[in-house]
């Protein structure tokens, strides 16, 4: 079975792109993780790829005199490893619509609300602050505007009595963990279709 080939885009501990990783070791899933890239050295999922024998690069967004410079490195490096798809777990840089445009339909995000509500940032702490009885996550194929591409797969988490921000991320994360596997396996798949 040929698989889609992918890069992991991170910044930090990449729970996310671990549990991609654990996903993408049967035999039968259709997304091979080619490559784990992040824009920090000290991001700590780099050593769990490393140690997971999946080739691993710093791109340091800092290194480079603009945004569009930093993507075109990026790019390169992606197009180096023949990666087909793109699974940001975590990047904390906001892509630009020109980055997007080379891979349109092929970059997924994995987002902690459930979109359209609480785009951005400090999801959980909104979630609560308006009295929200539901919290969970979003799978989206990446567009131009932040969050606010195609939902292809959502699930829903109860916002308890006395929750704080970190009790229900935690409980968030395990949803996440379960769904962006099933995201980018159909994502793969349609990857492979459209080889043939």
């Amino acid at each position: 079975m040929t698989r889609a080939r992918t890069a992991i885009l991170i910044s930090g501990r990449g729970s996310n792109m671990m549990a991609l990783v654990e996903a993408a070791r049967a035999a039968d899933f259709p997304a091979e993780v080619v490559c784990v890239v992040s824009n920090r050295a000290d991001a700590k999922g780099l050593e769990f790829a490393a140690a997971n024998g999946i080739a691993t690069r710093v791109i340091d967004h800092k290194a480079y005199p603009s945004r569009e410079a930093f993507e075109a490195a990026l790019d390169q490096y992606l197009r180096s490893m023949h990666v087909e798809a793109i699974a940001l777990a975590g990047f904390m840089r906001v892509i630009t619509a020109q980055f997007i445009s080379g891979w349109d339909g092929r970059i997924l995000n994995i987002h902690p609300s459930l979109l359209p509500a609480y785009k951005g940032l400090h999801t959980h702490e909104r979630a609560i602050a308006d009295g929200a009885k539901v919290a969970g996550c979003s799978v989206h194929l990446v567009t131009p505007e932040l969050d606010g591409g195609p939902v292809l797969l959502q699930a829903e988490v109860s916002v308890l009595p006395g929750d704080t921000p970190d009790t229900l991320a935690a409980r968030v994360l395990e949803q996440e963990h379960r769904i962006y596997p099933q995201a980018l396996a159909w994502l793969a798949n349609r990857i492979i279709e459209d080889r043939e």
